[in-house]
């Protein structure tokens, strides 16, 4: 996805008092709590538009998404199949087709998965409901509708448009995720350093 202005309808996300505190607490100590940084799964929907590549594959019944980073995948259910026996990282996807429109509701999720770098996140009563669109052979309309009552005052929306790599033998790669190398390996060279030093296994 190009970069743009935002991709939240109205550009606001609209948090409860408590989990704005939250939310802003998250920020100010991401490196210790974004589950990106320790290579734990995504979760849906920050796993469709984070910028590793994935692929999908489509049957009558399932439609398979494996993703490039931290060798995640999700499968979207377009039978009948029961959820997990417990909650999950990926959620359960269960989709459907209106017209040439993939509506997909997701739920089943764990509340350890965030929306973002900048510490949006939610709890275990997210749920979902993703809309894919072709708007040509090479690129889909996303759009998610995300609900969490113990989180958001209200429903809300992200959209963006998902674009087909068209390079010649594109492919999904071999990702390899290590835990806090970023900083481990980079982050003594940053101007103005994140970590200045440890206390246990805080970062400060």
């Amino acid at each position: 996805v190009p970069p743009g202005p935002g991709v939240v309808e109205g550009n606001e996300i609209p948090y409860t008092p408590d989990a704005a505190a939250k939310k802003k607490d998250n920020l100010e100590h991401w490196l210790d709590r974004d589950p990106e940084v320790r290579c734990y799964q995504p979760g849906i929907p920050r796993a469709m538009y984070m910028p590793y590549a994935y692929q999908i594959t489509q049957s009558s019944t399932k439609i398979q998404m494996v993703f490039e980073y931290a060798n995640a995948s999700r499968t979207i259910h377009l039978d009948d199949a029961a959820p997990p026996p417990a909650d999950t990282w990926m959620g359960h996807s269960a989709g459907r087709w209106e017209g040439s429109t993939l509506v997909v509701d997701v739920t089943n999720f764990n509340d350890r998965t965030w929306l973002s770098r900048s510490g949006d996140f939610h709890s275990d009563a997210l749920k979902l409901v993703e809309r894919f669109t072709p708007i040509t052979a090479d690129a889909v309309r996303y759009e998610v509708t995300v609900e969490d009552p113990n989180v958001f005052t209200r429903p809300w929306k992200m959209r963006m448009v998902l674009y087909r790599q068209l390079e010649e033998n594109a492919q999904i790669m071999d990702y390899r995720c290590v835990e806090l190398v970023e900083e481990t390996f980079l982050g003594h060279l940053r101007k103005n350093q994140l970590v200045k030093h440890w206390e246990g296994e805080t970062r400060n």
